[in-house]
């Protein structure tokens, strides 16, 4: 196991109404320095069928795209130590300071937690008593690691159409 430290900072700003939340970026996203950095997560092209539109091949247009449609980016872990880049193997983690980002952006109205093992580390190292008065779900992981419970393509846009109504 290789201790991690998540160099992400969060995309949030004023205007974020929906905070997309995942577990710990794989290898790919942290040697790119971008959230979903992998080619083959489906987060990007599942923000694509959403809006129906492009995605660009530009990590800063695509961060821009969120931000105007009002989604910010974190994860669930500050550091933690893994083999690989799966969630599975994950352990000893730190979260991040949820408490803190949500006094500074207490506008945030839905939480999305990208898969089960954002959500269970939340749950175990922040509390759900965190997010008062805020909205949250567990969404199928846009992971392209295959696992159990693995919704295809069409399911999980179908699933994420939850963030339009907070936008």
């Amino acid at each position: 196991m290789q201790p991690i430290q998540n160099i992400l900072s969060p995309i949030v700003d004023e205007n974020t109404r929906i905070l997309v939340v995942g577990s710990m970026p794989g290898k790919q996203s942290l040697d790119k320095q971008q959230y979903y950095g992998n080619a083959r997560n489906h987060f990007w092209p599942i923000i694509g069928e959403l809006f129906q539109v492009e995605i660009p091949d530009n990590y800063e247009e695509r961060i821009a795209l969120l931000r105007s449609n009002k989604i910010g980016l974190w994860d669930s872990i500050a550091s933690c130590e893994r083999k690989g880049s799966l969630d599975a193997t994950i352990k000893n983690e730190t979260p991040n300071d949820f408490a803190k980002l949500f006094e500074q952006y207490p506008q945030v109205q839905l939480v999305l937690f990208n898969g089960s093992k954002s959500l269970d580390v939340f749950k175990k190292h922040v509390g759900l008593q965190v997010l008062e008065n805020r909205a949250y779900k567990k969404m199928p992981s846009t992971s392209p690691i295959p696992g159990k419970n693995i919704k295809s393509f069409n399911e999980k846009v179908a699933m994420w159409q939850v963030m339009k109504a907070y936008m």
